[in-house]
């Protein structure tokens, strides 16, 4: 008894102390990044760490659900003879761990009897498929939450008052991002005054750069996209291929950057949502490219497809974290060595907020699309996370100063929740489910074997449940609701009807805003009109004490203009 006493109380102190590590690591984001280089780059942070939170949760999902479960089925990996570890396993994703539980292949398609039978094929498919929903329900309520604090009755004709009255970082404690904050709020409301100075001939002018940029920027992304296509023709299994993934995705948004250099935006947001527009559809064309070669070649041509597509998702995500420190190393440190004692008129590098954002975004990606073909892909992405939250905190104390432009950091938070789940989480749970409905699993391995489609199991559980008797309810539901095209064709138009009511209601709302406005412009004209009366009274009539004016009141002067 005093042993399971013990036993909870070090459970006790250990979720005591892991709540504290994560309440001091939020203070410190404050106090330390946020003090010296404002919430912008603090909300780069803030994000990374939710993001890992979402990988833990998946971890402990899937270890629990699908991983564990087979490790008492069958603890020992069925290795062969002639297949070691070597150590090059870590860099590739094959060999020793293709037999382990690392891949969709080393599941097992039995019932595991034991205290509890236990289905691996529905433990499999059930454990995925919530964990996606689950997934989708938080990023529209963090996003909806997050556009209800930020974007809600935004007005577009008052930026230039909310940026000279209300857009201070008062976070900022460090005396040069202070200065240099100043120096940014008088450039950028000087930029707008020279925007609206804009000739005819210089907005078509612009009009052309800009037209021309994006011929060029759209360019380079279907090439990287085609580059990547035949490359994955000739090479399959090395490492070549996430290797050229990773330039591309490093060395592209370089050209995007000078492209929008050219450009001159005299809007600071809008440079910034081009730049990443640039950089989200390079990023998506090449996880198409691959995902076509994966569902459509690769899935034709090896007997346990579901396994290499796993190796393939593992050496990206590997090979992407190598270039994410070297990007730090390279980008930041020796831009930093270079600014400050070879060309001093580089200075010392920006923290650029949103590629690093939109560098995890594509990380948590990976990780979403290979949840079926490698449960516990969501480990290594702890581990990559936790490494790169470290090593890019201390890049950014000892490399890098704040950025010059910067965005209002709870509206990039809702951007950068907006970006994660459309378009990176929409393509990734369409690629989960296009994999369980339509392709035919392998036949040789994973927990699917033999079936038509992964989706096949509901259909087979539903057949066992009717034959034993007992579950008419969930047949019901299954054969009326789940199957009927009916169901899903009401649900649609139920929801674009409430999405038009509501839509209909905030755009009455805005109408109304407008009123209450135009009546404060109204009512402060009636003020100023009514005071322009007075102070002709009072020149009309010099000799009016002020023992008199005391008497009149301002009530009965204002009656003799009714």
């Amino acid at each position: 008894m005093s042993i399971n006493k013990n036993t909870i109380l070090c459970y006790r102190s250990y979720c005591l102390n892991v709540s504290q590590s994560f309440r001091r690591c939020g203070s410190n984001l404050r106090s330390e990044i946020g003090g010296k280089f404002g919430t912008s780059v603090q909300s780069y942070f803030v994000f990374l760490k939710w993001l890992l939170m979402f990988n833990v949760f998946s971890f402990l999902v899937n270890f629990g659900f699908i991983t564990i479960p087979q490790l008492v089925y069958d603890f020992s990996p069925n290795v062969p003879n002639t297949t070691s570890f070597r150590g090059l396993e870590i860099l590739t994703g094959a060999g020793y761990f293709n037999y382990t539980v690392m891949y969709y292949g080393s599941y097992s398609n039995e019932t595991l009897e034991g205290a509890v039978d236990y289905k691996m094929q529905l433990g499999y498919f059930f454990t995925i498929a919530v964990y996606m929903v689950l997934c989708g329900i938080a990023l529209i309520f963090s996003m909806a939450s997050s556009f209800k604090a930020n974007y809600v009755l935004a007005d577009t004709t008052s930026g230039g008052a909310w940026q000279l009255l209300c857009s201070w970082d008062f976070s900022m404690t460090n005396e040069r991002a202070v200065r240099q904050r100043k120096n940014n709020l008088r450039e950028s409301l000087s930029e707008k005054a020279q925007r609206k100075q804009l000739t005819s001939s210089e907005k078509l002018r612009h009009f052309g750069i800009y037209l021309g940029a994006w011929l060029l920027s759209s360019s380079l992304t279907v090439g990287c996209g085609a580059s990547i296509f035949f490359l994955c023709r000739y090479e399959q299994l090395t490492l070549l291929v996430p290797f050229m993934v990773s330039l591309m995705n490093m060395v592209v948004p370089l050209f995007f950057s000078l492209f929008n250099k050219f450009e001159h935006y005299s809007s600071q947001r809008r440079q910034i949502y081009v730049l990443v527009a640039r950089n989200v559809l390079l990023r998506m064309c090449i996880l198409g490219v691959l995902c076509y070669y994966w569902m459509n070649v690769v899935a034709t041509e090896y007997s346990c497809w579901e396994s290499v597509v796993g190796q393939a998702l593992y050496r990206l995500v590997f090979v992407d974290f190598i270039f994410l420190l070297l990007g730090s190393f390279f980008g930041e440190f020796l831009s930093n060595v270079v600014g400050t004692r070879l060309l001093p008129r580089l200075g010392i590098p920006e923290f650029d907020v949103a590629r690093n954002v939109l560098e995890i975004i594509y990380a948590q990606t990976l990780a979403w699309i290979g949840i079926y073909f490698s449960p516990l892909l969501p480990a290594i992405q702890i581990l990559k996370f936790f490494i790169l939250f470290y090593i890019k905190k201390v890049s950014l104390m000892q490399n890098c100063q704040p950025p010059r432009r910067t965005g209002r950091a709870a509206q990039m938070k809702t951007i950068f929740t907006a970006l994660l789940f459309f378009p990176f989480f929409l393509g990734a749970l369409a690629i989960v489910g296009y994999t369980a409905w339509s392709l035919t699993p392998s036949k040789h391995c994973g927990p699917f074997r033999g079936l038509d489609s992964t989706f096949s199991v509901v259909e087979v559980w539903m057949v066992q449940l009717n034959s034993t008797g007992g579950s008419e309810v969930v047949i019901f539901v299954y054969q009326n609701v789940i199957r009927s095209e009916i169901f899903y064709f009401l649900i649609t138009i139920i929801i674009l009807v409430i999405v038009y009511i509501f839509w209909q209601v905030s755009q009455g709302r805005k109408q109304l805003i407008v009123l209450l406005r135009q009546q404060i412009v109204n009512e402060g004209k009636d003020k100023s009109f009514l005071l322009e009366k007075l102070q002709n009274l009072q020149k009309s009539q010099p000799n009016i004490r002020s023992k008199n004016h005391k008497k009149v009141g301002i009530p009965s002067l204002l009656a003799r203009f009714s």
